[in-house]
């Protein structure tokens, strides 16, 4: 019996790595014959890099940049020298989480430190760049990044804009003689679920400056300037990408990154699965267990299980599903290679109670499929 562990993390609780050590407890539990294969995953998101190395036997790398405020930061990115290729979190320079409640600001922040960071890649001798870019706490449209990557952006009077996205109001011109020329000989993949376009009512201001700390009027003036920075940059690149899915991905950084770096997108559980070789894990596996902190409807936009359960299918996989809650619209997984799904409380509980027991709680979940799965292997 071959069983594939291939989870998200949970939010708040555990990482995927900690979710599938708990899983395959409660299995072996059970049934200590199986052959339990850990692979776990993440949708591009916050744990990235943690995933991949876990699975690729990669490097972890530290680098002092500036963080979104503009205090430096001890950042990690991720380094698989085997085929030269580097993953980088953006979270880890220019994230939320690095942002108090009360200092968020849409206005000011920049990705300048997601630039550092890409440019430490450069230095170690980067072919391939994963730039995975959840969890942003900016909205600069990626400006600060390619600030850091030589590009300069200039005011009326000839000097260097300040960071952050209300500041590109005041962009006059865009130099690109200083830009690294390196960038054009790197693959920059974007590893991410957002299609938004830049600007407008559906653009990174309005969609996400909120929760970054945007008033209603500076949402306005944001999109306005991002509107204003898409306009320089399509008459020197001479191309408009403003419109394309994705452009307003981490407050507008995948509008620079397609702009500039010529990044393609993919959906982030693509790549983290190409990349851990979950497909070849997969073939001639019994049964994959996945999950996620909240399976619901939202889960179709290329969260984890989703992404798993479609690899899954291929090769004629069971799919179960553990998740902390089943929210609405969860049945439609379904439809999309899913057999089964289980929420993770056994009974009521607090979810700080449930954050503080998910590895026994898991655990014993694992032995009730396990009990369940051998049952009906033995009817069969």
């Amino acid at each position: 019996m071959k069983i594939v562990i291939a989870p998200d993390s949970f939010k708040d609780s555990l990482s995927a790595q900690g979710v599938a050590d708990a899983i395959a407890l409660g299995l072996a539990d059970v049934w200590p014959d199986a052959q339990l294969v850990k692979c776990p995953m993440v949708d591009g998101g916050e744990g990235t890099i943690e995933s991949i190395l876990a699975a690729c036997e990669g490097e972890l790398r530290r680098a002092d940049v500036l963080g979104p405020l503009g205090t430096t930061v001890d950042a990690a990115w991720g380094w698989l020298p085997q085929n030269y290729t580097a993953i980088i979190e953006m979270a880890e320079a220019s994230g939320l989480q690095l942002v108090p409640l009360d200092q968020r600001d849409a206005c000011i922040s920049s990705t300048f430190g997601t630039g550092q960071l890409i440019r430490a890649a450069l230095d170690a001798g980067a072919q391939r760049v994963i730039l995975a870019i959840g969890g942003s706490a900016t909205n600069d449209g990626g400006a600060g990044a390619m600030q850091a990557l030589g590009v300069r952006l200039l005011d009326e009077q000839g000097q260097t804009l300040s960071r952050g996205g209300l500041k590109l109001k005041e962009l006059a011109r865009i130099d690109l003689d200083e830009m690294d020329q390196r960038l054009s000989q790197v693959r920059f993949e974007i590893a991410a679920d957002v299609n938004n376009p830049l600007c407008g009512p559906h653009g990174a201001s309005a969609i996400f400056g909120p929760q970054k700390g945007a008033s209603p009027e500076q949402v306005r003036q944001l999109d306005q300037a991002l509107g204003h920075f898409a306009d320089h940059c399509a008459q020197v690149l001479g191309k408009d990408l403003r419109d394309e899915p994705g452009s307003g991905a981490a407050g507008g950084l995948g509008f620079a990154a397609k702009a500039f770096l010529n990044a393609q997108f993919r959906p982030g559980v693509e790549v983290v699965a190409e990349l851990v070789g979950l497909a070849e894990a997969v073939r001639g596996a019994d049964l994959l267990i996945t999950g996620e902190g909240r399976f619901d409807a939202q889960t179709l936009r290329g969260k984890t299980p989703f992404g798993v359960a479609r690899i899954a299918k291929q090769y004629g996989v069971p799919v179960i599903v553990i998740a902390g809650t089943l929210g609405d619209g969860y049945e439609q997984m379904y439809e999309h290679g899913v057999d089964t799904a289980f929420a993770l409380p056994s009974g009521p509980m607090s979810l700080a109670q449930a954050c503080a027991n998910a590895p026994q709680l898991l655990r014993e979940r694992a032995g009730d499929i396990a009990r369940v799965w051998r049952l009906a292997v033995r009817k069969s």
